[in-house]
């Protein structure tokens, strides 16, 4: 089996990454591509992350029925924050056998040389890399590990900007998948709190 893996905070899960994962799926030579929700990125902040449970079932409810897309939740059993190679390695543990590429954003690019132990992931792993906005040419751009995909629209599509949408009252209708949404609405997530008075 050939599997892309699609790490993230998924915080939300929106339709930008369910297009990078189906177009990813399509058309890079894969037999499927795995979300992978990780409880907590060594590169990213506590602040407005909601539980990785939630997350977790966010990222469930958006790919529901879409045999090209599925979840894994290995990186609730490991030790926090989690890194890559170490996510890989138990991979390869729990599924002999199976082929792993990497999806990332072009932006991941600017600070690979500061993920755990680069040097080898580059060495053991290929990487499709999609676009993002603004992002300058590195080191890494011309690197044989790395594959850009041509294909894929530039989206300005992020979990911030739906979580702003959210504290500000306004709808995020078209951005998530619908189930997602009410998911988000039932719970009240991301919406401002009221301060105390």
């Amino acid at each position: 089996m050939k599997i892309g893996l699609y790490f993230g905070s998924f915080n939300p899960i929106h339709v930008g990454h369910l297009i990078i994962g189906q177009l990813a799926a399509e058309g890079y030579g894969l037999d499927q591509v795995w979300f992978i929700p990780s409880p907590q990125n060594p590169f990213k902040t506590q602040k407005n992350l909601l539980s990785e449970y939630d997350r977790l079932e966010m990222v469930r409810l958006a790919i529901a029925g879409n045999p090209l897309l599925d979840v894994c939740d290995i990186e609730y059993e490991l030790p926090k924050p989690s890194y890559t190679v170490d996510t890989l390695a138990a991979l390869a543990v729990q599924y002999p056998g199976y082929q792993y590429t990497v999806l990332m954003g072009e932006d991941n690019l600017t600070h690979f040389g500061k993920w755990k132990q680069a040097a080898l992931l580059v060495e053991k792993y290929h990487f499709l890399v999609f676009p993002r906005p603004k992002t300058a040419l590195t080191e890494w751009h011309n690197h044989p590990a790395f594959k850009l995909m041509p294909n894929v629209p530039l989206m300005e599509i992020s979990a911030t900007l739906i979580r702003e949408r959210r504290q500000k009252g306004y709808a995020i209708s078209y951005l998530v998948p619908l189930d997602v949404e009410n998911y988000i609405l039932m719970n009240d997530f991301y919406a401002e709190k009221p301060s105390p008075s």
